[in-house]
């Protein structure tokens, strides 16, 4: 099925996971990463049970800290 990950469309398997999209994209730090399908946050909790469909936007977002 395709799906779109950081604006970039890609062919994934059917019934993929968000976890399974995390470890397949080789995201760095993803304990750290937040992720965002369709401009939905989801629970870090529930990577392993969402289920991405056809079509769908996911977003990989890393929140810094810093200043002074």
């Amino acid at each position: 099925m395709k799906i779109t990950v950081a604006g970039e469309k890609k062919e994934v398997a059917d019934g993929i996971t968000v976890a399974a999209l995390i470890e397949q994209e080789k995201v760095e730090t993803p304990q750290y990463v937040t992720v965002s399908v369709n401009e939905e946050f989801l629970e870090s909790g529930t990577f392993e049970s969402t289920v991405l469909k056809e079509g769908d936007e996911v977003e990989f977002l890393y929140f810094m800290g810093g200043g002074r």
